[in-house]
């Protein structure tokens, strides 16, 4: 059985999940209007742990969303995941974050594109076919883009195409064809990772913790606060 701890903090939802053998059976998560991740994180991982009546040592592996996304909260996610794999002696799963947004729309056919707002007309994609969204099938790996309307034209001129996440109007501004269907607003979510992470756990696909670092895909775009 693999019991594994789900974080996923790529975006404004602090999000984390347990799931057992893929499934999962406890989760807590929250959108934040400001980033709070700091703050909440461990404690949803401390709830997490009471509501399931699991402790830490009966984890067999964390995974973490990998990015791309927010620079501080890809951060705070790794700090606490690699933490707890150093802690407790189990190993570490990185799950790509557009691949655990495809997972939030339920489609038969055609193509899922799991899309993140990248500021300006920019935004971070990747392309999946549908498997009756078990696990969809990745098809262009995950990168970014500037908006045209030529964009990803190759696609839904022979097929329907499915856009998931927090950027659909950006890509409404670009794109209007009869076979491209848009999701209301979604981010990612841990409540998505569980068959993903046990997928990984089960091929025993793990990642060095000592030298993981999330995918910003970016530089980081802060600015130096002077106090």
């Amino acid at each position: 059985m693999s019991i594994i701890l789900n974080i996923e903090t790529s975006s404004k939802n602090c999000s984390v999940s347990i799931s057992k053998n893929g499934k999962t059976v406890g989760l807590e998560e929250q959108y934040f209007e400001k980033y709070s991740h700091s703050k909440s994180l461990h404690v949803f991982i401390d709830n997490l742990f009471k509501k399931t009546k699991l402790a830490p040592t009966d984890l067999s592996a964390v995974a973490i969303s990998e990015g791309p996304g927010s620079y501080t909260g890809l951060r705070i996610g790794a700090s606490a995941a690699k933490g707890m794999c150093f802690a407790l002696d189990i190993p570490l799963i990185s799950l790509d974050t557009m691949h655990i947004l495809s997972r939030r729309i339920e489609c038969s056919e055609g193509y899922i594109i799991p899309a993140m707002d990248a500021r300006r007309d920019e935004i971070y994609y990747s392309i999946f076919k549908s498997n009756n969204c078990k696990i969809p099938e990745l098809v262009e790996e995950t990168n970014s883009i500037i908006l045209t309307t030529d964009s990803f034209m190759n696609y839904f001129k022979s097929s329907t195409v499915n856009f998931v996440g927090n950027c659909n109007e950006k890509i409404m501004d670009f794109l209007n064809h009869e076979n491209i269907i848009f999701s209301d607003f979604m981010l990612p979510s841990a409540n998505d990772m569980g068959i993903l992470s046990n997928l990984n756990y089960t091929k025993k696909e793990f990642v060095d913790v000592s030298e993981f670092q999330p995918k910003y895909l970016k530089d980081f775009g802060g600015k130096k606060i002077i106090t």
